[in-house]
């Protein structure tokens, strides 16, 4: 369907006339309602007054709506308030950088102190250290659902490996590795005290 003169020339008159979309896509055959709002956008003819579905001529709307847009383009830039030169010059603070943020370390270095193991159970260190001897040690390309993803030594070496034991259902570590990853908060504020 292209849109031709004379279909053009029957829009703009069944629209002026107050039809409605989807009346004036029927009257037209092969255009939908939505293509014929679209025709009416584009041809600017969408300010159309009336909204019970009257027929009313089409000059009587622009002349009715032709000051409203010159009113609502003065009112708009009334309404918006300039902001003020203090509010725009205050200086913030700069946010302190996390400490996992201020130094990144390249590869092959050797990463900083981790955690204090005080704050781990001794249990749970001692029944890793075991399970780490039986470990699999997979790299990441052998990991599946069902293994064991805990993270073994410093990524930028060839000593790095990940557990690969059977992992816990629901979990991503095996028994021993859930203990240190998910341990209950009371036992770690009692730990921090």
């Amino acid at each position: 369907m292209s849109w031709t003169d004379e279909r053009v020339e029957l829009l703009k008159k069944m629209w002026g006339e107050g039809q409605s979309a989807s009346q004036i896509a029927k009257e037209l055959g092969g255009v939908t309602r939505n293509a014929v709002i679209g025709k009416v956008h584009r041809l600017g003819l969408s300010n159309r007054a009336g909204s019970g579905g009257a027929a009313k001529p089409a000059a009587q709307p622009k002349a009715k709506l032709a000051p409203k847009p010159k009113v609502e383009a003065k009112a708009k830039p009334a309404a918006q308030p300039a902001p003020k030169p203090a509010e725009a010059s205050v200086p913030t603070a700069p946010r302190p950088m996390s400490p996992a943020r201020r130094a990144i370390i390249p590869a092959g270095q050797p990463l900083p102190p981790q955690p204090s193991l005080n704050e781990i159970p001794a249990e749970a260190l001692a029944k890793v250290s075991e399970v780490e001897k039986k470990a699999k040690k997979l790299s990441v390309m052998e990991l599946t659902e069902k293994t064991c993803k805990w993270p073994v030594g410093d990524p930028a070496t060839d000593d790095f490996w990940f557990c690969g034991l059977p992992s816990q259902p629901g979990k991503p570590y095996c028994e021993a590795h859930v203990g240190v990853a998910f341990q209950p908060m009371s036992s770690r504020r009692d730990r921090r005290r």
